[in-house]
């Protein structure tokens, strides 16, 4: 009889055991335990799941008109009325500009497509694409859907448009935050504390049953951070320092964001 393989078999078993939080209708919670850290009870994944068809996305930016403070993802939440937030991929040293392409119908932050090969797409311009998009540009050409949204937000990809692991494999384990969208049209808001290489979080998120069709990597260590407001339900989660096993003692403040709201999207 062939034996799996550790972590797959890990994986099987919690498949198993998980039920789904509806925090209201069209937002999902659920926690998974990582079966990286078997014997850990603490090393989570926690996920949202957001129905774009009754919430969507924001981007927001200390850079945008009206705003000049970083805040923390649960700060940005309460200062915008926002559902959930989490990152809006990485930043660059002058603690402002985004490291790739990040704009919205109402600023720009960096206008340059960087070799990055995942662009998230939302704010469309029309009702023939879908709501909200992760586009894989190794197999799509970014021209066609560039004139169909009118916001982008740009990082790496972790799993392709084939649903493939494209992560290499011998990196140092971090706290990530990242973005998936699923088989249903679903967005997923997904946050690892514990530290994980992004190549065994991208292949634990596919043995996951989240119908995964692509994600894309968002943050990593202690900024890596997602917060939820929903009803009597607050959640606020943020990384370690990475490769030092400890947290701030709280979420640290970051200059650019991705919201979820309350109501459908307006067409532009």
């Amino acid at each position: 009889m062939r034996k799996l393989p550790l972590l797959t078999a890990i994986l099987l078993l919690f498949r198993l055991s998980f039920a789904w939080d509806q925090l209201e209708p069209g937002l999902q919670w659920c926690v998974f335990r990582s079966p990286v850290y078997p014997d850990s009870v603490n090393a989570c994944i926690r996920v949202l799941k957001v129905d774009p068809r009754k919430f969507h996305l924001r981007a927001l930016s200390v850079s945008a008109p009206g705003q000049n403070q970083m805040r923390s993802a649960m700060e940005w939440c309460k200062k915008e009325g926002f559902v959930a937030a989490i990152n809006a991929a990485m930043y660059q040293a002058d603690f402002r500009t985004s490291v790739s392409l990040f704009k919205t119908p109402l600023f720009t932050n960096n206008p340059k497509i960087s070799g990055d090969k995942t662009i998230l797409a939302f704010d469309r311009k029309s009702t023939d694409v879908p709501i909200v998009k992760i586009i894989d540009r190794q197999c799509e050409n970014f021209g066609i859907w560039n004139n169909k949204y009118g916001s982008f937000v740009q990082s790496i990809r972790m799993i392709s448009c084939t649903g493939k692991n494209v992560w290499s494999k011998n990196l140092p384990r971090w706290s990530i935050a990242s973005i998936a969208t699923d088989g249903f049209g679903n967005i997923l808001l997904i946050h690892a504390a514990k530290p994980h290489t992004v190549h065994e979080l991208a292949n634990v998120l596919i043995g996951l049953p989240l119908d995964i069709e692509r994600a894309m990597y968002l943050e990593g260590g202690s900024e890596a951070q997602m917060s939820v407001r929903s009803g009597k339900k607050e959640i606020e989660v943020y990384g370690e320092y990475s490769g030092t096993g400890y947290s701030p003692v709280r979420a640290p403040a970051i200059p650019n964001i991705i919201g979820v709201v309350r109501g459908k999207e307006s067409v532009r």
